[in-house]
């Protein structure tokens, strides 16, 4: 889908860059969000104090919520493994949110974007596997009998590797439809403000993509910490 406007797309062609930044939109938009949680989060860690105010509150608030809501899922070993979760949810969250702005295209409507994520928490899922479980880890692809081993390890292959194109494209799908239906309401009748209930739907939406890859994510590494059975 093509933005009538991308300002920084605008921006980068200023500075001679605007091949890059045609071809390449959502990595533009991938280092501005970036940007935006940098600068967010060293607003929110300067000056911390033991009764927080402004943005250490309102990051102590979502980041505690979401450490609760992970260890009742993986229990205590989860705790080592909450930062790679909080930091997916937080990134994925403002990708999602920035595409509500005209001008700014959300980063997660490209199937680069998610797949980049997507493949960085299905290594993870195994590498924390092997690092609780060791050579055993082998086990939760080969199944309890023996005979069967071939056959597990290859539907067990398939569904692990059917892991990511279900996290990246489950994403990709829904904000590209979202983009897709707001475009189609603001040209037929942005000047009613007849998109401003899309618009309130597409918080919505980008609150719950988020939260369904970091709770799916979570369920990958619970899996990977459980005994094979």
């Amino acid at each position: 889908m093509e933005h009538p406007i991308l300002f920084l797309v605008k921006l980068f062609e200023l500075i001679g860059l605007g091949d890059f930044a045609h071809h390449y939109p959502h990595v533009i938009y991938t280092w501005f969000v970036m940007i935006i949680l940098i600068v967010f989060g060293f607003f929110a860690t300067k000056g911390i104090s033991m009764i927080p105010t402004g943005w250490q509150n309102v990051f102590e608030t979502i980041i505690g919520g979401l450490e609760e809501f992970t260890v009742d899922i993986t229990g205590e070993d989860g705790r080592r493994f909450f930062p790679i979760l909080a930091t997916v949810f937080m990134y994925i969250f403002v990708c999602n949110l920035i595409g509500l702005m005209p001008g700014l295209l959300p980063p997660t409507a490209n199937l680069n974007t998610t797949l980049s994520i997507a493949i960085p928490i299905f290594i993870m899922t195994h590498v924390i596997g092997v690092m609780t479980h060791g050579p055993k880890y082998i086990k939760q692809f080969t199944g309890p009998i023996w005979w069967l081993a071939p056959l597990m390890l290859v539907l067990e292959t398939i569904g692990h590797l059917a892991r990511i194109m279900s996290l990246s494209i489950r994403l990709f799908g829904n904000m590209m439809g979202k983009e897709l239906v707001l475009s189609i309401l603001f040209m037929l009748a942005g000047a009613f403000f007849a998109p401003f209930p899309m618009l309130v739907l597409g918080l919505l939406v980008c609150f719950i993509q988020a939260f369904v890859f970091y709770l799916l994510s979570t369920m990958y590494f619970t899996l990977a910490l459980e005994e094979a059975h």
